[in-house]
Formats: structure tokens, C-alpha cells, sequence
């Protein structure tokens, strides 16, 4: 495997590590306990998405959501809608699903193997292996992009596909899987980063091969820039209302999510009542926000401010409610 292949080396690096992760972890809502439900939501939460954009979704779901049991029970829109603001929505959808299948096929418990959580919705490979260490104590190491990061610099070489996984399983501690792993994901989040890694405070620096950052083999793609225009029509005849409209059902993005209706012909126009910042991907969006009406044809409906939490509203639907004070 390269730098830490050896039996020994990898029983310091496992002893290493697990010592400084149990004095530096991050007291995180979801290490409260292995509760396999909570690891399962956590680890879909985290997809995709900062640990600090996580940590309050986590508690408002939990409590709307507290078992497997509720949350397989609900709405399709009440998920989406507690959903809301965490983005890559089908993440919700494939969680709901895979609840109804553990309630309904196996008697409300997830599986415990890797093989039995890979066969419900939205559970791949790594999310299998993390609640199976995690929640189950089996012995198979994870690759995220933290772990990716500390393999490669601790061999001094790009890894990919199989290769990562070997490397991964070579230095796991099958008595602590769990805690191995979740070492391994810290220590890439908050010591070994992308850039500039903290080297001086690593536990395991004397056996990395890199002590740094490996040199870059690829460009990043350019960031794309776009002007879009939203609508935000109040009434306050039957109490405060703001007019939504709903994505199509068959989007590829966002289906069934409710949002502000789109204005054209508004670029260069002066004094908007709101403008912001919005990036998806590689684009980057200046949001322009009038106050006005949709044209006619648009169809949508009034919404009451006081039930705005509850709906599933995109991303940018809710930043720009709550830069207008809505919610």
C-alpha cells in the first residue's frame, strides 16, 4: 500500500489516531449515541453538505421525525418541507422511501450488514459501510472525500477506484471500526484540509509520506455567472400571504419544490427590492427580488407566512424569505 502498508506501521497509525480522536472529536448531535437511525440520517444529511449547515436540520428533523416508525408514516411533502434548506432533495425522497421499506420488510430495524443496507433506497457504498461500523460495529472501512485525502498523503500518490478501498481496509482497526473511521473523516475535516493542512498538530504526521498538500493534477472548472429575477407579491387581506409556485413534479432539479415565480426581461433594471448571492455547482447567480406581482398566467398559490417552515421551499425560496423578514 505504500507508506503505512506494514503491520506495525498500522497499528501506530490506528493507535495514534483513535488516541487523538477521543481528546479532540467534535461534540457533534449525532455521536450522542449509535442509535442506527440516527447514524442512518446523519450520514445522509452529511452528503453533500457541511457538517455546520447539518448540525440544526439534524435537531429539527429528529424532533419532527424522532423514529423510523414516524418518519415512514408521513407526507412525502411534510419530509421535504422539514427537509427544506439542506438541499439535494432527492436525498429526502430515497430516506422516506427506504423508512417505508425498514417498517414495512423488516420490522422497523435497518439491516446490520453492508449487504442488507445497500438494498434500500439511497444507501451506497460508503453511507452502508459508515452506519455498518458505526451503528453495527462490523469491520469495513469508509471512503469519503476526508479519508480520500488522508490515504493519498499518507502514501505521497493519487489513489482511486479499488485501490482506495484496499488502502482504507489496510489501515482499518476491526475492533473499533466505528470509531476508526470517524477518526479517519475527522482528521481529514478539521487537520489533514484540502488546503494548507495543519501537519504541526498531526497525530500521525511522522507517517505520512506527504506532510502537505500533493500537487494538483487538474484545473478547476471556471465558475459561471447569471442574472435571475424573482417575484415576491405579499397580501395581507386574509392575514400575511406570499404567492408561491411549484416546480414540476418531472424537474430534474428540485421537483415538487415550491418557489418564487421567475421574472424575464428585468436585467438592467434599476432598484430592486432585494439583491443577493446564490451558487449551485459552478454558477454563480446575482438574485434580483421585486416586489410586484406574477403575470396572470402563472399559476401558484398564496401561502401564509405563518406556515412558510413548513413548506418545501428551494434553497433559494428560503434565503430570500428570510432576507425579506418573511420567516
Amino acid at each position: 500500500m505504500g507508506s503505512v502498508s506494514t503491520h506495525f506501521e498500522s497499528k501506530k497509525l490506528q493507535r495514534r489516531l483513535l488516541a487523538w480522536y477521543g481528546t479532540h472529536q467534535r461534540d457533534l448531535p449525532w455521536r450522542e449515541n449509535r442509535d442506527p437511525y440516527r447514524v442512518w440520517l446523519s450520514e445522509i444529511m452529511l452528503q453533500q453538505t457541511r457538517v455546520a449547515a447539518v448540525i440544526d436540520h439534524y435537531r429539527k428533523f429528529l424532533r419532527r421525525f424522532p423514529t423510523v416508525q414516524k418518519l415512514a408514516a408521513a407526507r412525502e411533502a411534510s419530509v421535504l418541507g422539514a427537509w427544506s434548506g439542506l438541499g439535494y432533495y432527492r436525498r429526502a425522497r430515497m430516506l422516506h422511501a427506504a423508512a417505508k421499506v425498514i417498517v414495512g420488510e423488516h420490522g422497523g430495524k435497518l439491516p446490520e450488514t453492508v449487504e442488507g443496507l445497500q438494498t434500500l433506497p439511497g444507501i451506497g457504498r460508503y453511507t452502508s459501510a459508515a452506519i455498518a461500523s458505526i451503528a453495527f460495529d462490523q469491520p469495513v472501512a469508509v471512503v469519503d472525500g476526508n479519508v480520500e485525502r488522508v490515504l493519498q498523503r499518507l502514501n505521497g500518490r493519487r489513489l482511486a477506484g479499488e485501490e482506495l478501498w484496499e488502502a482504507a481496509n489496510d489501515v482499518l482497526d476491526k475492533k473499533r471500526p466505528g470509531d476508526f473511521n470517524q477518526a479517519m473523516m475527522e482528521l481529514g475535516a478539521v487537520v489533514c484540509s484540502p488546503q494548507a493542512p495543519a501537519c504541526l498538530t498531526c497525530p500521525i504526521v511522522e507517517l505520512c509520506a506527504t506532510r502537505g498538500e500533493l500537487a494538483a493534477t487538474e484545473k478547476s472548472m471556471p465558475q459561471r455567472k447569471r442574472e435571475i429575477h424573482y417575484a415576491l407579491d405579499y397580501r395581507t387581506t386574509r392575514g400575511r400571504e406570499v404567492f408561491l409556485v411549484q416546480r414540476p413534479q418531472d424537474a430534474s432539479l428540485m421537483a415538487g419544490m415550491w418557489e418564487l415565480p421567475e421574472l424575464d426581461g428585468k436585467n438592467g433594471d434599476p432598484n430592486p427590492f432585494l439583491t443577493l448571492r446564490h451558487s449551485i455547482t459552478v454558477t454563480n447567480y446575482t438574485v434580483q427580488v421585486w416586489r410586484e406581482a406574477a403575470s396572470h398566467d402563472v399559476k401558484g398559490k398564496w401561502v401564509p407566512v405563518s406556515r412558510l417552515e413548513q413548506v418545501a421551499l428551494t434553497g433559494l425560496a428560503r434565503k430570500i424569505l428570510r432576507s425579506a423578514e418573511a420567516i
